[in-house]
């Protein structure tokens, strides 16, 4: 169990990503913060249920926030490979 993580991803737009009190599949809170280059209509999305005992998503122009309680861990892996540290052993063709 980790105490806290923090990482951040430039996607169309900064996102910063929190988590507390988190295990590989479970997290007592994260929360995530974002700024994009394209705007939207604001909204606001509560939901339960389907991995989290509580989500609030609110969304207003090009700033984005994300809190959730006691739901199944976000999987940052992926990060690597859109930052370019991905692994490349699937090129090699003399395997095959």
């Amino acid at each position: 169990m980790k105490l806290i993580s923090f990482k951040h991803k430039v996607d169309y737009g900064d996102e910063w990503y929190v988590q507390i009190l988190h295990s590989k599949y479970w997290a007592l809170l994260q929360a995530s913060v974002s700024w994009n280059d394209y705007a939207s209509w604001p909204y606001i999305q509560i939901k339960s249920g389907t991995g989290s005992l509580l989500n609030l998503m609110f969304w207003a122009y090009k700033f984005g926030i994300d809190i959730g309680f006691c739901e199944h861990t976000w999987n940052f892996e992926y990060l690597k490979d859109l930052d370019g540290e991905e692994d490349t052993d699937y090129l090699k063709m003399d395997e095959c």
